[in-house]
């Protein structure tokens, strides 16, 4: 496997990062600067056997999307892999959200996939490789007060849609992953609260928050396999069951039995 895959340096990118590292592989690990988390991540993929490639650029920018693909397939010699996990939210209601604040949001979470992607397009064709965009379960149900995030994710779901139709002919996937209900470091903080913790814990069907080393990084491997050779513009939720909670949370719906 030689995958690039970005926001590598710590949450969900690093877990993926770390769930392909097997012996033999080549992971082109970017993230937006150099710093010690992306350099720990790939030490750890170093210690699985695998080969890493540390890059950095900004995808807030118009042209490193693009950088990062030919940086990581000369160093690879290829790719039959792109997973685009790199994102950002500047929370607020859209009502006093910055232009600025709307296009940074959307330059991250939808530009720049549709830039990696496109860059990437021949040399997946070349490999059959596969392409996975890491959305969010904001972008299949609103997120009031996290401004532009709902609407980046729904686009970016949207996006691998588009591209699945288009590349379908040259034998090229391109799959979404969702992930609900998260522990990262991003949000790290709010799961400190024991209040927060246990009431959103206890709207998760599967009883628990997500770990994504245990609970994603599985499902973003499996898209990007053989395994998932027949699968194409799809949006994988990985939620524990939470966004299929609403009509069961209403009073006076019938009684159920689990048995």
């Amino acid at each position: 496997m030689r995958a690039l895959i970005t926001g590598a340096s710590k949450g969900i990118g690093r877990a993926v990062a770390l769930r392909l590292a097997t012996p033999g592989a080549t992971l082109a690990l970017a993230a937006g600067r150099l710093s010690e988390e992306l350099e720990a991540t790939s030490s750890m993929v170093l210690e699985r056997g695998a080969v890493p490639v540390v890059l950095a650029g900004d995808l807030a920018g118009p042209d490193a999307a693009t950088d990062l693909v030919r940086r990581a397939a000369a160093a690879l010699g290829g790719l039959d892999g792109v997973v685009s996990n790199a994102g950002v939210s500047r929370p607020g209601s859209l009502g006093a959200l910055s232009v600025a604040a709307w296009d940074e949001v959307f330059a991250v979470n939808v530009r720049a996939p549709w830039l990696l992607a496109r860059a990437a397009f021949p040399l997946l064709a070349a490999s059959g490789g596969a392409f996975v965009g890491v959305a969010s379960m904001s972008g299949v149900a609103p997120y009031p007060g996290m401004g532009a995030y709902s609407p980046s994710k729904a686009a970016m779901i949207m996006l691998v849609r588009v591209l699945a139709q288009e590349w379908a002919a040259a034998g090229v996937r391109a799959n979404a992953v969702s992930p609900g209900l998260f522990e990262t470091p991003l949000t790290a903080a709010t799961y400190a609260d024991a209040e927060i913790r246990e009431t959103r814990t206890a709207q998760v069907p599967l009883g628990r928050i997500g770990q994504p080393a245990q609970d994603v990084a599985g499902a973003v491997a499996f898209l990007l396999s053989s395994d998932a050779g027949y699968l194409t513009g799809q949006n994988l939720i990985v939620d524990g069951g939470l966004l299929d909670t609403v009509q069961g949370r209403l009073p006076g719906r019938p009684a159920t039995d689990a048995s």
